[in-house]
């Protein structure tokens, strides 16, 4: 069996985003990170930007300023794909709806479902709750109306109505139906691929 000698890659590493990223989520200024690092501001700003490539004690330093594991710098991003055709389809009860999990049935943080609403389709006669702290509606298409127990607020084309996730309510179309993606955070619930 012959060696193989692999060879390195041409592509840049790109790391400056995610170490403004990580900077900025701890309330730091560049100043900070700087002084902290013992480095110079323009130098920090220069390898945020991808700028310039810092040695591996530099690396060091800054991911040690930012109580950041050096490796995590270079991991690349957790990123699924669900494609509409082949999401999966849920029920939320009411009627006249087909919906569809668009976001992975493992994901924790926020929840997309994608509905099609037919003509005078309707989340049911009582009011609901979904078990989230905030819950968004954006019409894609149509017009569709929440209820809730002190008011009713119509929404059309390109609205988006956010709420506290807990708040009793329910929704209802007219003669033309409608396309919505509701958005929950933290997810409703979860469950493996």
């Amino acid at each position: 069996m012959r060696p193989i000698h692999p060879t390195a890659g041409t592509d840049p590493v790109l790391f400056g985003a995610k170490l403004r990223a990580s900077r900025l989520a701890q309330g730091l200024t560049i100043e900070q990170l700087a002084q902290a690092a013992g480095l110079t501001k323009g130098f920090v700003s220069r390898i945020e930007r991808d700028d310039t490539m810092p040695s591996v004690p530099t690396l060091v330093q800054l991911c040690q300023a930012l109580s950041l594991p050096v490796g995590a710098l270079f991991e690349e991003p957790d990123v699924q794909l669900i494609e509409l055709a082949h999401a999966p389809h849920i029920n939320m009860g009411g009627t006249g709806a087909d919906e569809r999990l668009v976001t992975p049935r493992s994901e924790q943080r926020v929840q997309v479902l994608r509905s099609s609403l037919s003509p005078r389709a309707s989340g049911g006669a009582k009011l609901y709750t979904v078990n989230c702290e905030v819950e968004s509606i954006h019409v894609i298409s149509g017009e569709v109306e929440l209820v809730f127990a002190d008011r009713r607020t119509a929404l059309s084309t390109g609205d988006t109505l956010t709420f506290p996730g807990r708040t009793p309510h329910t929704w209802e179309t007219q003669e033309a139906g409608a396309e919505v993606m509701w958005i929950l955070a933290p997810a409703a619930w979860s469950g493996s691929n």
